[in-house]
């Protein structure tokens, strides 16, 4: 398969760097790589004034096409005829060797396959089950021979019955699903939803969806929303086989109300994406859900050092919880 790479990047021109360098020790190297500029500085552009990666082309964005879902759109239109197979990647990413060999065998594999997801190692936090340990079930989620310590968020949701029941990347039909991701197996799994920090589309899709309008500017959940219209056209898998570093470069992101009001609007969105008529449980579900976690958030006013960033946070989320009351987003 041939296969392109875009990158959309905004302000973060050492670590993507840090990126494309792991990306030229690949085992398989792109048929083309598209870096799509929304800086306001020049400080990227310098990057690339002289060729140190073969294959790439560099665009600077003007206002107009700022933004994620914008910027991610614009590369689309940039992909060669001959490609197959379109890679997406966070700038603040670093790739182990072997990433795009395993999506690509991912792809080959599973001919009805769509969607191709990898996995952050460092985010990763599954162990091996120990033998003769009994491990509380509201305090610790079991797969297989793994287990994977629940955070507050997550206990407090399985005392309340407010936990899926589906397995990770599975969206039910009150939207709050797991997010421990899987463990490191080797093995893929199906899934709903992929994340945008590592996810690859055939190019086929484009033909019939693009990344969605409604997402501007940082575009909280526009990885979800577009992962679930994919699924009319086929499957989406993640492959634990296909490995990298998620480091989450601060720069370049909201501030923390307007995060907070997106949390609770975009997740609002993404919910009624795959579920357009939900029944009251599933309303009510919703609601219960969004409630306890931004309670949650509050209590890091005190259990942090970020006190300012957990206040903000949290007002923009009950700000967001209002608005989707009164005033919900029109899907587009």
């Amino acid at each position: 398969m041939r296969f392109s790479l875009i990158v959309c990047t905004y302000m973060r021109p050492q670590a993507l760097l840090t990126l494309l360098q792991s990306v030229r020790t690949q085992s398989l190297y792109p048929d083309e790589i598209l870096i799509i500029d929304g800086s306001i500085d020049d400080a990227t552009q310098v990057i690339f004034e002289q060729p140190l990666f073969k294959h790439l082309r560099y665009y600077k964005v003007e206002e107009k096409d700022r933004g994620l879902t914008k910027q991610r759109n614009y590369g689309i239109n940039q992909v060669g005829g001959t490609i197959d197979v379109v890679c997406f990647l966070d700038d603040d990413t670093v790739l182990e060797p072997n990433y795009f060999e395993e999506v690509l065998n991912t792809f080959s594999k599973y001919p009805e396959v769509i969607g191709v997801g990898g996995v952050a190692v460092n985010e990763n936090n599954w162990k091996e089950k120990q033998p003769n340990v009994t491990y509380n079930q509201y305090r610790y989620y079991q797969f297989d021979n793994y287990v994977v310590k629940e955070g507050l968020r997550n206990v407090a949701r399985n005392y309340l019955g407010l936990q899926s029941p589906l397995l990770p990347g599975i969206l039910p039909d009150f939207s709050h699903g797991r997010t421990c991701g899987y463990p490191l197996t080797g093995q893929s799994y199906e899934v709903d939803l992929l994340i945008g920090m590592s996810m690859a589309f055939r190019k086929s899709l484009f033909t019939h969806i693009n990344f969605s309008k409604y997402f501007e500017g940082y575009g909280l959940y526009e990885d979800a929303d577009f992962s679930l219209r994919a699924l009319q056209y086929g499957k989406n898998r993640i492959n634990t086989a296909a490995r990298l570093a998620h480091y989450h470069d601060a720069s370049g992101r909201p501030n923390q109300f307007k995060y907070g009001k997106m949390v609770l609007r975009n997740g609002w969105y993404v919910w009624r994406v795959k579920n357009p008529n939900p029944n009251l449980k599933a309303r009510l579900k919703f609601h219960a859900t969004s409630l306890l976690l931004t309670l949650i958030r509050l209590t890091n006013i005190v259990t942090t050092k970020e006190r300012q960033k957990a206040l903000t946070e949290s007002l923009g989320r009950v700000v967001g919880w209002f608005s989707i009351i009164f005033n919900p987003p029109k899907q587009i």
